[in-house]
């Protein structure tokens, strides 16, 4: 899951045939074009011994930092040299070598905290090597972390969560770039299939189209269009007149060509200083102060490309974080997904290591030195299970849980100071998804499609949306004789009548495949599924997806609520005749409130790669520590699965 927090493509994005293509979007706002693919992390290092910095102010942190950062942000070694290959060749070939177990003994006894990727990956890699290993999972019905799939069936005790047991929907990771080496490979390893996400929809020829709304400041435009003549949505921001013509997007590109250019084009060691020296210059930097200080935009204008590019929301977080992670998602980026949901991978690793898998212990304390490890645990008592403690014993353990939640485990004797502000300080993200399901796919339809499905429900009740005459009561809610019967309550419609439009003007069909659109309102960002669901003419489509602040005014209402509330947000974009469709049932994910997660991943504040970051990965005597927060790829499959690889090899090599 990039983030899965950055706003769909523009038109203008479009990258150019050949070699001297022009930078993507999203490229220039990361500088990380070196990074994003596999080749770039493939690229062999020079080897060289560090350069000296430049002289820099007192303020600045040091070099050396700067440098670990850097090679962090390339995965790689001490050297310089690109540690990815050897990772891919661990995770999908080779395994570690053969456990070295003195008298007799079969490795070392390895605990993992946590069966999220990165514990069932490590759990996987150790026992491959002779280890003797045990997971502890807090969760009592179900791995994966943030790998969650609202559906039926899978390794969850879960009820069937749609109307339409045939339908699914991502709470969590919901695309995986083609730059993600490791994860691709282990989907292909493990004979799963994969099929294209559609960050950016799409015509029938899967070609992409651009027909996706922007509707902020009451201005609804297509994506296309905005790119064409952006004036009259970027006057209604007040924006000066040097921006007035110019789209969010190309206001963004010259905003960070500074930033691009330490980066882009170098190779080997010139790209880790060039990424060193970013991090020296901007790592103590928010966006906002970024945007004012070193590209001098005006607060109109940030304010337009805050709402159009998927900026405001963490203006006030690090700079780097953005710059780093926002490389993935541009237009000569591909994404997968998995049919049947991003949980199949949950499936597949946790049917390689399921007996080593202690579900429904909730680590309460961890001892350790002297070459052992005890951590106590205590189960949830779920359903008329009494509430039990057990106390597990290791030679070394690896602690995956995310740090906001190791927050709350006394560990013995304490972990270093670094370590601990670490675990202090790091900061989580809010993010929150609110998934509606419908019986038809509308946004698929043209005009023809509407008129015929809604005269189905009730002659003249198309032309009676076209005039913006329908009630406004709910009594139309899920009307069309596609929808089950049962699961429009009545505090839902009775919220929906309470939250309705004042307006209901109706815009044309929105005719689109896959991609999202955005808003100001307080869905934000609105997403339709790639691909159809088997066997099912009907769809659930991401009505609101937030982070921070937007996040947390939504985990305020509960689900009675939040479902109506959704609903009209989306028909503010769409129109309001969607509601014939609507079965009733919704499912929302909200990973601050998450008992498990803690948050939606670890998205850093201005200077914490540089203050707290290096002492996240760092072991503790027998204490090992993986997960997406000791990447820098956090709420990435990919970050996790490099840290799994780490500290199997980290444990591994400690016997």
């Amino acid at each position: 899951m990039i983030i899965d927090s950055l706003s769909t493509p523009d038109p203008a994005d479009e990258p150019a045939s050949g070699p001297a293509r022009r930078p993507s979007r999203r490229t220039v706002i990361a500088g990380a074009a070196a990074v994003a693919g596999a080749g770039a992390l493939a690229v062999t290092a020079a080897g060289a011994v560090a350069s000296q910095a430049p002289a820099r102010p007192a303020s600045r942190p040091d070099w050396d930092t700067c440098l670990t950062i850097a090679r962090a942000i390339l995965v790689r070694d001490d050297e310089d040299r690109p540690l990815v290959p050897h990772y891919a060749d661990i995770l999908l070939k080779t395994g570690l070598p053969p456990s070295r177990g003195a008298a007799g003994r079969s490795g070392r006894k390895v605990l993992i905290v946590g069966a999220g990727p990165a514990g069932l990956t490590a759990a996987h890699l150790l026992r491959q090597a002779g280890h003797r290993v045990t997971v502890i999972e807090a969760n009592g019905n179900r791995v994966g972390g943030r790998i969650k799939t609202f559906r039926t069936g899978g390794h969850e005790e879960f009820p069937a969560p749609f109307a339409d047991p045939k339908q699914y929907a991502e709470a969590g990771a919901m695309r995986i770039p083609d730059s993600h080496p490791l994860v691709t490979g282990l989907m292909d390893s493990l004979g799963l299939r994969r099929r294209p996400f559609h960050l950016v929809d799409v015509d029938g020829a899967g070609r992409p189209a651009y027909r996706t709304w922007i509707f902020v400041n009451g201005i609804r435009v297509r994506r296309a269009d905005y790119a064409r003549s952006p004036q009259a949505l970027n006057r209604s921001f007040g924006v000066p007149a040097a921006y007035e013509a110019v789209p969010a997007a190309q206001i963004v590109r010259n905003a960070f060509a500074p930033v691009r250019k330490e980066i882009e084009g170098k190779k080997d060691r010139e790209l880790v200083e060039g990424w060193a020296r970013v991090i020296q210059r901007y790592g103590h930097m928010s966006m906002y102060r970024y945007l004012t200080e070193e590209a001098e935009l005006d607060e109109r204008t940030i304010d337009l490309i805050g709402t159009v590019e998927n900026l405001t929301s963490r203006l006030h977080l690090a700079f780097v974080h953005s710059f780093i992670g926002a490389s993935l998602i541009s237009p000569d980026t591909s994404f997968f997904e998995l049919p049947g949901g991003t949980a199949t991978l949950a499936d597949a690793l946790y049917g390689r290591v399921k007996d080593l898998v202690r579900l429904d212990r909730r680590a309460t304390r961890i001892a350790h030195g002297d070459g052992k490890v005890t951590i106590d645990t205590v189960s949830e008592g779920r359903g008329a299970g009494p509430v039990q403690r057990e106390t597990f014993t290791g030679d070394a353990a690896i602690i995956t849980v995310p740090f906001s939640g190791l927050r709350h485990i006394p560990v013995v004797p304490a972990l270093s100071y670094g370590k601990r502000r670490a675990v202090t300080e790091l900061h989580y993200d809010a993010a929150t998804k609110v998934l509606l399901e419908f019986s038809r796919r509308w946004w698929e339809f043209d005009e023809a499609d509407w008129k015929r499905e809604l005269e189905a429900v009730r002659p003249g009740l198309y032309r009676k949306y076209q005039l913006g005459q329908s009630p406004g009561d709910g009594s139309l809610l899920g009307a069309h004789p596609s929808v089950p019967k049962g699961h429009i309550s009545a505090p839902q419609r009775a919220h929906y009548a309470a939250t309705r439009l004042v307006s209901r003007d109706q815009p044309e069909a929105a005719g689109v495949i896959g991609g999202g659109s955005a808003t100001d309102n307080p869905n934000r960002f609105m997403f339709q599924p790639s691909h159809p669901v088997e066997g099912s003419r009907g769809g659930v489509i991401l009505a609101s997806y937030s982070w921070s602040d937007d996040a947390l005014k939504w985990d305020s209402f509960d689900d009675e609520e939040r479902y109506p509330r959704a609903l009209a947000g989306v028909q503010e974009v769409f129109g309001q005749r969607i509601e014939v469709f609507y079965t009733g049932v919704g499912r929302t994910q909200s990973w601050m409130r998450d008992p498990y997660a803690y948050g939606e991943a670890s998205v850093l504040l201005p200077g914490q790669h540089t203050e707290l970051f290096p002492h996240v990965r760092k072991a503790e005597g027998n204490l090992h520590f993986a997960g997406c927060h000791t990447s820098v790829k956090p709420a990435w499959i990919e970050g996790a699965l490099e840290s799994a690889v780490r500290t199997a090899l980290e444990v591994h090599s400690a016997q």
